[in-house]
């Protein structure tokens, strides 16, 4: 998988080499086919109750203090806040948007200790009727774990840099976010649609793990080539070809990171789960 990710994303950096990205892999193109079939009906029962309009408080969705609850408020009635709510080309731009409803939103392991909130909007009193349904997702920022060169041209802003990000590697996404500041922290806001769906894929063999691999690989490869100049492109393409070892055709930097970072995620999580047993007990 290593060396097919590499041999396709380094292809986006040659203009002589780019081309048309292969086929989607079956374990894409199924999970793009049942999103493109989404509608606002199915995000409504994923995500909240019925026709009461409010996130379920349980397992998932957990309460909010009433300082929370003022400040997503004040966060949301804020003029950049009402514009991104108002920005899909339906919606009225001077539409009047309401709060329904919010809660603090458990997500995975990385959302704990960290301040996360799922925010749902009334634009124009249609959320009310059942017609449309405004979900926000709020989420801190945090710093980057992956280094940077001192005079690189990077945000300080956590919440900014993670737009940025998003602007340049998926602008369809990006342009659904903002960022701001809540409580004094960094968080970046967007809004979810039901087409939004995380690409999950339990089991594959051999044959197909690789094409799925290549394919993405090429994704973000293009992704990351269009930011860059000709000659940046060149050279980056150059010390991706560098650096191969005897045994694996990838560069020995690219495959020790990935091998640390999995190896940090599996302690982390294994140390999460030990306190987490240690205050129950």
């Amino acid at each position: 998988m290593m060396e097919g990710l590499v041999d396709d994303y380094v292809k986006e950096f040659g203009a002589r080499d780019r081309q048309p990205p292969p086929p989607q892999p079956a374990s894409i193109s199924r999970p793009m086919k049942e999103a493109k079939q989404r509608s606002w009906r199915h995000l409504a029962d994923e995500r909240i109750d019925g026709e009461t309009r409010a996130f379920p408080i349980g397992k998932q969705f957990w309460p909010v203090s009433r300082e929370e609850r003022e400040a997503i408020g004040l966060l949301f009635a804020s003029k950049e806040l009402q514009g991104l709510a108002t920005r899909l080309g339906y919606r009225e731009d001077g539409a009047k948007v309401k709060m329904m409803d919010c809660a603090y939103w458990r997500k995975g392991c990385s959302s704990l200790g960290l301040r996360r909130y799922a925010v749902l909007l009334d634009v124009g009193g249609k959320a009310a009727r059942g017609r449309d349904l405004c979900l926000f997702d709020v989420k801190e920022a945090t710093r980057p774990l992956s280094p940077r060169y001192d005079d690189a041209g990077m945000p300080r802003d956590h919440a900014e840099r993670v737009v940025m990000g998003a602007c340049n590697l998926s602008p369809f996404l990006g342009e659904r976010m903002v960022h701001a500041r809540l409580f004094d922290t960094p968080v970046f806001v967007r809004e979810l649609l039901p087409k939004d769906l995380k690409l999950e894929i339990e089991r594959v063999d051999t044959q197909e793990a690789l094409r799925v691999a290549r394919y993405l690989a090429r994704i973000v490869g293009r992704a990351h080539a269009r930011q860059l100049a000709c000659a940046e492109r060149k050279a980056w393409q150059a010390e991706l070809r560098r650096n191969r070892s005897k045994t694996i055709d990838a560069p020995s930097w690219l495959w020790s990171g990935v091998v640390d970072l999995v190896a940090v995620h599996e302690r982390a999580y294994l140390d999460h789960c030990r306190r987490y047993a240690l205050k129950a007990a």
